[in-house]
């Protein structure tokens, strides 16, 4: 079994957990882990268009000098995609890392085609494979740490190309692949 599949396995189990211990405790139903859910294309419509949104907002917080929120608003581009996708095979995520698994289970479970630098720019980084311009890690940096502005104008030029190329890459995944494809 790969690491995505057992960090998938690991997330259904999670939320299954706390979904019962919120019901046994009489709280709102919630978790923060992954459901297996009726494939919902109107929920993947609707994260698509959450993505084109965060695209937008790329530069319009440039535009207005909060080009650090450039930043966030891209990761999120890409991470509404990811739950695009998800919804069209039929899962609810509450969890960026079971996000991030499941879109690598369901590539390595060939249910998909999506290029791996997709996920990567998503994934938490192992210490010895850091790599530079991550999406996550410049996140990280804009949004927990004191910059205000980004200075190299190609970073963010790279997360709007990056995030149009999964916008597509998002719609053809969900509107053209065929449901015959869900796990």
């Amino acid at each position: 079994m790969s690491q995505a599949a057992k960090r998938v396995k690991w997330c259904l189990n999670k939320a299954k957990k706390e979904i019962e211990e919120s019901k046994k405790l009489g709280k709102k139903i919630k978790h923060r882990g992954l459901l297996k859910v009726e494939p919902n294309i109107d929920d993947a419509r609707k994260h698509i268009t959450k993505a084109e949104h965060n695209l937008n907002a790329i530069s319009k917080f440039k535009e207005i000098g909060f080009s650090d929120w450039s930043i966030a608003a891209g990761f999120y581009s890409i991470y509404h995609c990811f739950l695009a996708i998800a919804a069209k095979f039929g899962y609810e995520s509450r969890n960026q890392t079971c996000t991030i698994a499941l879109i690598e289970w369901l590539k390595e479970e060939n249910k998909m085609d999506i290029d791996v630098t997709f996920i990567e720019t998503l994934k938490e980084a192992e210490i010895e494979e850091l790599q530079e311009g991550r999406a996550i890690d410049m996140r990280e940096d804009y949004t927990y740490g004191i910059k205000i502005s980004v200075e190299n104008e190609a970073k963010i030029k790279k997360l709007v190309d990056t995030s149009k190329e999964m916008i597509d890459t998002a719609k053809r995944i969900v509107f053209e692949q065929h449901s015959t494809n869900n796990p």
